[in-house]
């Protein structure tokens, strides 16, 4: 069976890529079952150029081919922050609850402002000779007045779907799959990966 690494340690993560692709054919394996500890470079100032740093080094790493990723959340009454800093916004010592928090504290900082803002996610999958497949997803909502929600992880609780009067995190896993920045990416790439493993 064709395997594919996903450039994660997080069980959590693979098992939504697990669910998003749906390639029964496929094995997908992550950093830890292949024994990599190593963190990626992750320098790229857009979400393209940093999942495909990551992708292509683990690619060299394992010798498999790579899927990663890499995604954030763009709020436009901040500049397009935290946008690729988006893990790695605050302090270093914050954890999500806390990132989630100050953010939602610098947009309500702002007072009566536009609380546009969307989750991107790019996913690059490069083989091991160097082929790269690219898949962009975007979801758009506002930042909420308030935390709401117990589902999802990261931004979710913030994350405000007018059309649908909740947030991510009160959506059900299936519903978040639809409508999500990483579902909409993966829907985009899935038929590609198939192609590039024949």
């Amino acid at each position: 069976m064709p395997t594919i690494l996903v450039a994660t340690s997080n069980n959590h993560k693979l098992g939504e890529y697990a669910a998003l692709l749906n390639l029964p054919d496929l094995q997908l394996v992550s950093l830890r079952d292949v024994g990599i500890a190593a963190d990626a470079p992750e320098d790229g100032d857009t979400f393209t150029a940093n999942s495909l740093q990551k992708a292509h080094y683990y690619a060299k790493k394992s010798g498999l081919i790579t899927l990663a990723d890499d995604s954030g959340i763009v709020v436009d009454a901040l500049g397009g922050a935290p946008g690729v800093y988006s893990a790695r916004y605050g302090t270093p010592d914050l954890d999500d609850t806390g990132r989630r928090r100050l953010l939602l504290a610098n947009v309500n900082a702002l007072g009566n402002v536009d609380r546009s803002a969307r989750f991107v996610c790019v996913i690059a999958v490069v083989t091991p000779t160097g082929q790269e497949l690219l898949s962009e997803g975007v979801c758009e909502g506002q930042i909420a007045d308030a935390e709401a929600g117990e589902g999802g992880f990261g931004y979710d609780p913030i994350f405000w779907l007018p059309a649908h009067g909740c947030t991510i995190a009160q959506l059900s896993a299936a519903q978040k799959n639809a409508l999500s920045h990483r579902g909409k990416a993966v829907r985009g790439i899935a038929p590609r990966i198939q192609g590039a493993m024949e």
